[in-house]
């Protein structure tokens, strides 16, 4: 019989996202260093159309004369970029499976430090998709002004492109991003070169010397305010976000993935601090300030070439590559989300690939929270720029901390030659981001940074919740030492015909068909060797009298070969007498090899076919959105085949105490 495995809906989102991708094919959707660039970078290389602004709303404060302390606080934000980048090489190194300071946190401070790192940059990567498009559309509306009334529409429809892209696999959408990217990195350093030695605009030129001169002989910078100045290289330090979104992505690369991984994060450094030092130096040699509808990189850009086909070019791809700029949280928070899902501190469908390899969940997620902050802020960037930053900041002292702490408690026969100098570059790289994270708190906090401060808690206390539950349920499936004893029905062999009537109609019931007895087989899905299953399989028993009749079925995913290969050895422990069957899934779907089982040659030659399906009963109805949902797109397939029955055997949780 054929298998109509896909329904009307299926089809329309296979041609919305592309085809389901086979375990094996998901190399197609790795990346290599340059389109780790447009992948995984983009966030870091486009906040120049942010970083160099903040810096100016903040000095212009003290007046017009402390724009010159614009380029000085530029060189110390690139010099804790090339600290970062740095250290940051040394994470990838040690720590390949990805996660950054997550994982670092978890493997060298434990479950709470980790948690805050996890918690801090889910905040950070929400903040960078909305910071992102927000900032690409001011751009937008930089050059075209009568689009302002349309902020809030043009950053939602952003938003849903990118998410639609991502939602195809990661290498798909890196691809469609690499050639803007090339333009906008390109463009912009042509447009800085021009600036720097080709006086276009002298008179500009000249109005800049003016303002620094001015600057230098009447305001010294001991007169601004250290507090300002501090304050200016935090807001700037925004343009630092996204450093580390590379190495908690390092399994989206291409083998060697921790050389590629390492090349892509040199590659960034050097294009991001050599665009924030020219942008920073022009804005001096301008004269740049504030200006209401127009951007400080659209002045600048404007200032060096003109209004003309150049400057317009550069300023739609950055609109372009600053909106695709979200492209970096999309690829970083579904993987972060899957590593917190694994340890039970997110709901488990976080860890479910789709079937174009992605973590799909965590891409609607991370769509939802980043779409409902850009409404609520009306699509202003400079009402998200004081939360911003902070959380990946606590994330870097987190990262370079742990790392400290990883060199030092190495095995000495597998610590590398030369670590103590690894070991300093971290340690300088914990006390230079604390001190900046320090920075943060207190020059931003009164301004929004209060927001990042509560949610992160919030965060945790949810983190702890979901682990609690699911450590309960884990408690009632705990694993079965002895098999579940038989639950056979009694059954009559025969029924006697007899007469009855229904709602008074009188029916002849020797025209009824007598029901007989048939081959039942009762396939029970399995996970693992639990209370849940043995409660399954009682059920199962119990409508057969062979125990041939009732098999166990398993469904192992194309690279997940050891959590299979334990469950055969605990089901061959267990000794219960029921075959198990475990069919593999070059896919990351349960649906596609259930289905091929059912309607094999083997389950075909029994008369009745059941499925059994066991499901958790969540004790709260709250609770249901931690459960994986696999029963319900399971059940909703199998019942569109006539011959199979589908059961669910629920085992319901006990009441709290």
């Amino acid at each position: 019989m054929a298998i109509n495995e896909s329904s009307l809906f299926e089809k329309t989102w296979h041609v919305v996202v592309g085809r389901p991708l086979k375990a094996t094919q998901a190399a197609k959707e790795e990346i290599n260093p340059v389109e780790g660039l447009s992948a995984l970078s983009l966030d870091a290389l486009t906040s120049v159309a942010y970083g160099p602004q903040a810096i100016v709303l903040v000095l212009v404060v003290a007046g017009t004369t402390a724009l010159h302390l614009v380029f000085p606080i530029t060189i110390a934000i690139v010099a804790l970029l090339a600290l970062l980048v740095l250290s940051y090489r040394q994470v990838i190194e040690a720590y390949p499976q990805g996660g950054g300071a997550y994982a670092v946190s978890k493997d060298n401070f434990g479950t709470h430090a980790s948690l805050v790192a996890g918690a801090s940059l889910i905040i950070d990567y929400t903040l960078t998709v909305a910071v992102s498009i927000a900032a690409g559309v001011a751009g937008l509306v930089s050059a075209f002004p009568s689009l302002a009334s349309q902020t809030v529409p043009l950053c939602i429809a952003i938003l849903l492109v990118i998410t639609w892209l991502n939602l195809r696999g990661l290498g798909d959408g890196a691809r469609a991003f690499l050639l803007p990217t090339l333009v906008f990195i390109l463009g912009l350093l042509g447009i800085i070169l021009v600036g720097l030695i080709h006086p276009l605009a002298p008179h500009i030129h000249q109005l800049g010397r003016l303002v620094a001169t001015r600057t230098t002989a009447t305001n010294p910078t001991t007169a601004i305010g250290v507090l300002l100045i501090l304050k200016a290289f935090s807001s700037g330090c925004s343009a630092l976000t996204g450093v580390e979104a590379i190495a908690n992505g390092v399994p989206l690369f291409r083998h060697p993935r921790v050389k590629r991984a390492k090349q892509t994060e040199m590659l960034l450094g050097l294009i991001l601090g050599t665009m924030l030092l020219g942008l920073a130096r022009l804005a001096v040699n301008f004269g740049i300030q504030p200006r209401s509808g127009q951007t400080v990189l659209s002045q600048i850009m404007s200032a060096s070439v003109g209004r003309h086909w150049a400057y317009f070019i550069v300023d739609i791809s950055i609109t372009v590559v600053l909106g695709l700029a979200a492209n970096t949280s999309f690829g970083g928070l579904p993987v972060l989300a899957s590593l917190l899902a694994k340890d039970n501190f997110l709901p488990h469908s976080f860890a479910i690939r789709g079937d174009r390899q992605v973590f799909n969940t965590g891409v609607w997620v991370l769509a939802v929270l980043s779409g409902v902050l850009l409404i609520v802020v009306g699509g202003n960037v400079n009402a998200l720029i004081p939360m911003y930053a902070i959380g990946v900041f606590i994330g870097f002292t987190l990262a370079q901390s742990g790392l400290v702490v990883h060199w030092y408690r190495m095995d000495p026969s597998t610590r590398p030659k030369r670590w103590q100098p690894r070991a300093l570059l971290s340690t300088l790289g914990a006390v230079t981001t604390g001190t900046a994270t320090v920075i943060f708190l207190l020059s931003k906090f009164a301004e929004g940074g209060w927001v990042v401060v509560v949610v992160i808690p919030s965060f945790i206390w949810l983190f702890y919740r979901i682990k609690t539950y699911y450590n309960k349920v884990a408690q009632e499936l705990e694993l079965i030492q002895q098999p579940p004893a038989s639950k056979h029905l009694a059954r009559k062999e025969s029924l006697a015909p007899t007469s009855f009537s229904t709602l008074g109609v009188p029916i002849a019931t020797e025209s009824i068909a007598i029901p007989s007895k048939k081959r039942l087989l009762v396939i029970v899905l399995v996970n693992k060797v639990s209370k849940l299953t043995s409660e399954a399989l009682s059920y199962a028993l119990s409508m057969v009298a062979d125990k041939n009749d009732v098999v166990g079925l398993y469904v192992e995913f194309v690279g997940d070969e050891t959590a299979a290969e334990n469950l055969r050895k605990s089901w061959q422990e267990w000794n219960l007498g029921v075959r198990l069957v475990c069919v593999k899934s070059q896919y990351h779907s349960v649906v596609r090899p259930v289905l091929r089982f059912v309607h094999s040659a083997e389950v075909l030659s029994h008369e009745k076919i059941m499925v059994l399906i066991p499901v958790v009963v969540p004790r709260h109805w709250w609770h249901r959105v931690l459960q994986n949902q696999i029963d319900v797109v399971l059940s909703s397939a199998l019942r569109r085949h006539s011959d199979v029955a589908v059961g669910r055997v629920t085992l319901r949780l006990a009441e709290d105490k």
